[in-house]
């Protein structure tokens, strides 16, 4: 397992928050640890997960500004 800090822009409001919640707990092999404004704490089973949760992140109308690994 891998912990991933995602770095997220457009996010201002509890709305954003529930949005990337949902978002990111739509893809397999993610536990998600938090959501705040601006960042997402998560926990990747699978490196491909992550390019997923950036991709449900962006449909969900949000930037992805950067991924660190902890």
């Amino acid at each position: 397992m891998q912990d991933i800090v995602i770095a997220i822009s457009g996010m201002s409001c509890g709305h954003c928050l529930n949005a990337v919640n949902k978002a990111v707990q739509s893809v397999d092999w993610i536990e998600l640890k938090s959501v705040r404004i601006g960042q997402a704490e998560l926990r990747a089973t699978d490196e491909g997960a992550i390019s997923r949760v950036k991709a449900a992140i962006q449909d969900a109308g949000y930037g992805v500004e950067g991924v660190i690994s902890g």
